[in-house]
């Protein structure tokens, strides 16, 4: 499963619209190394197979927990409970549910597996300027699966895009380079501390890496998550700015305004979701963020 012809992915999204030029299929890769609070998609953040349980659905036939081999499975007035440190991710429950209440998050993938599914839309490509794009967690973080899998969109004149948190060996950007014609970059928070209180990891191999790329002449869109009280402060979008300026003057910029869609899958997972009252930013503070990039000559959208 760590060849570079088999990956671990969480889900493929065919006929999307935003992350990237025109309709795209998106390849969600399992595994990240930052753990953002406000991440909308936990389950890919561990790289192994997660056991998700979705309560509505369950018809409490307890079929599941006659077909678990190591006893993680127990039933309560709550519905299925698991024990996380017990569960093996086998995926023997979620064949015997047939209500779905029980699903898995990850599934193994080789190359030809997942470019079978991408060809069958070359036409929406070809006709709207669309193509592939790996997102995850951190597609980076297969490096040599994604590598491959880029290459082989290429074969096909395929385009590609990565979303990515730029936190992975710059030498796997480096291999990456050749086959990805779009790079979408994540810039969350500058200040290093805030960054490693809110993501987990330092930031400085987050923007070394994207020095890096803007000198290889990569065609990079920066990325910013605006989550209210945490990097929306004047703080922090003056030293974007003036890193930007520094690094990539014009580049142009994505502003992601902070959602709650993605929350509910943390009881799924058994995850605590910390920024449970945390309210999306107003219209009037996108628009004037917006207006501050657009002032220091920065091209600027909202939600892409």
């Amino acid at each position: 499963m760590n060849t570079a012809k088999e990956g671990v992915i969480s889900e493929i999204e065919r006929y999307a619209i935003k992350d990237g030029p025109g309709i795209r299929t998106v390849v969600f890769l399992k595994g990240c190394p930052l753990t953002c609070r406000w991440c909308a998609n936990p389950e890919t953040q561990k790289s192994i197979y997660q056991l998700m349980y979705w309560p509505n659905r369950c018809i409490g036939c307890r079929q599941c927990i006659s077909e678990c081999s190591t006893s993680a499975l127990s039933f309560g007035k709550d519905g299925v409970k698991i024990n996380r440190s017990g569960c093996v991710s086998c995926g023997a429950c979620t064949q015997a549910c047939n209500s779905q209440a029980l699903t898995m998050a990850g599934q193994c993938k080789t190359v030809d597996n997942i470019m079978t599914i991408i060809v069958k839309d070359l036409p929406y490509y070809q006709t709207s300027g669309g193509g592939v794009t790996f997102s995850g967690g951190e597609a980076a973080s297969q490096g040599d699966f994604l590598c491959e899998l880029a290459k082989e969109c290429k074969k096909h004149r395929i385009s590609t895009c990565i979303e990515t948190c730029g936190y992975a060996k710059w030498e796997t950007y480096q291999k990456l380079l050749p086959f990805i014609d779009y790079f979408f970059y994540d810039l969350k928070i500058l200040d290093e501390k805030e960054h490693i209180k809110y993501t987990g990891v330092s930031n400085r191999l987050i923007l070394d890496n994207f020095s890096r790329l803007i000198t290889a002449k990569a065609n990079v869109t920066v990325r910013i998550p605006v989550i209210p009280g945490i990097n929306n402060t004047q703080k922090n979008m003056d030293e974007t700015i003036r890193f930007l300026l520094k690094t990539a003057p014009g580049c142009s910029v994505s502003l992601l305004p902070y959602h709650q869609l993605g929350t509910s899958k943390y009881d799924k997972l058994d995850m605590e979701y910390t920024l449970a009252d945390l309210v999306p930013p107003s219209e009037q503070e996108m628009l004037r963020l917006k207006e501050q990039f657009e002032n220091s000559g920065f091209p600027v959208r909202i939600g892409e």
